[in-house]
């Protein structure tokens, strides 16, 4: 089995300033970038995700606090936890995500391979398990 947790290890710039991370696309980030968004002020005790994606793949950067991750391709599950803006984990299509355990200050940028499509979405996991035994 491949893993599933792909992290992406972001060269951090700066001097006695403070520090940047540049991001390119096909460069940092291994596609076409159609959409960032940012997840912030996620309420206690809430979790977030339980989808997967058809077709988009995405790339997530924690800037600020901290974030647990499981990720599942319907017969391996694997967890990680983001707490650093110089990595960025890599979540290709086709895999169940879950986001546990958010700190207070957490903040998350998403960069998308695709636009915002709602059919994209497999948001019942039994469906899912479904459809990845007839990819």
């Amino acid at each position: 089995m491949n893993k599933l947790i792909k992290i992406i290890n972001f060269k951090i710039l700066g001097d006695n300033r403070g520090s940047l991370i540049s991001l390119e696309k096909n460069i940092d980030i291994p596609f076409e970038i159609k959409r960032i968004y940012y997840i912030f002020d996620t309420k206690n005790n809430v979790s977030r995700g339980y989808h997967a994606h058809k077709k988009l793949e995405q790339i997530i950067i924690c800037v600020k606090g901290s974030c647990k991750f499981i990720l599942d391709n319907g017969f391996q599950k694997e967890e990680v936890t983001l707490n650093t803006p110089d990595i960025g984990l890599h979540i290709k299509n086709n895999i169940w995500r879950e986001m546990h355990d958010f700190s207070q200050d957490c903040v998350l940028i998403v960069i998308a391979s695709e636009h915002y499509d709602e059919s994209d979405y497999i948001r019942d996991y039994d469906t899912f398990k479904k459809s990845i035994t007839t990819i």
